[in-house]
């Protein structure tokens, strides 16, 4: 791809190094920029960089958030005792969209991925562990993808606080093996939630 000006390419460039973006598209999103005026511009890239540097990380359960705790976790109407593990934030918007679960979320980051060089120390799952020993957790969904990664993740966790007096449970199967759980539609997803398994019975019949 040729360009008349290297500024242009330099920003084409950027723009395409986000997820899903190929060089056409993140042309066709440049050349949108240059014919809005300045000010538009200068907001989106504010926000960005505002967002870069002001977001913070729940402390309790690692969820993105404008506070040092999150609305969710702060928010004393929710089943402290209750806690759906998830891959990461996207998960949580999907799962808060189908209204179906009152608990509170754990953010891993991440699944277990020796191809991808991810171990077990690279995700939040000591945090968790550390949770669920303090005995004050009454059950772990487990609301991982159900792929390889996902399901040996929630396998890892489950050695881990087996002998800690906890329920542990997955969602049920309405998502199809192999699926990402954003990409499941809410009243689905919902279901899944609420049909929940015990987890020891998702893996002793595969």
């Amino acid at each position: 791809m040729e360009f008349s000006s290297k500024l242009l390419e330099k920003a084409v460039y950027e723009m395409s190094q986000l997820p899903g973006i190929g060089k056409r598209t993140a042309l066709r999103l440049v050349l949108h920029l240059l014919k809005q005026p300045k000010e538009q511009t200068s907001l989106l890239s504010q926000a960005l960089l505002t967002m870069r540097e002001e977001i913070k990380f729940c402390q309790s359960c690692h969820n993105i958030s404008d506070v040092t705790v999150c609305e969710i976790c702060s928010n004393s109407n929710r089943d402290h005792q209750l806690i759906c593990v998830v891959e990461d934030i996207r998960d949580v918007m999907a799962i808060e969209n189908t209204g179906q679960f009152r608990g509170i979320y754990h953010v891993l980051g991440g699944k277990i991925s020796p191809i991808d060089g991810i171990g077990p120390s690279q995700l939040n799952i000591p945090t968790l562990v550390e949770k669920v020993k303090t005995g004050n957790i009454r059950e772990l969904i487990f609301a991982l993808s159900s792929t390889m990664e996902g399901d040996t993740t929630n396998f890892y966790i489950y050695k881990q606080i087996k002998d800690c007096d906890v329920i542990t449970s997955t969602i049920a199967r309405g998502i199809s093996v192999g699926d990402e759980l954003e990409y499941a539609d809410e009243v689905t997803l919902g279901r899944s939630i609420l049909q929940r398994v015990p987890f020891e019975n998702s893996f002793k019949n595969t």
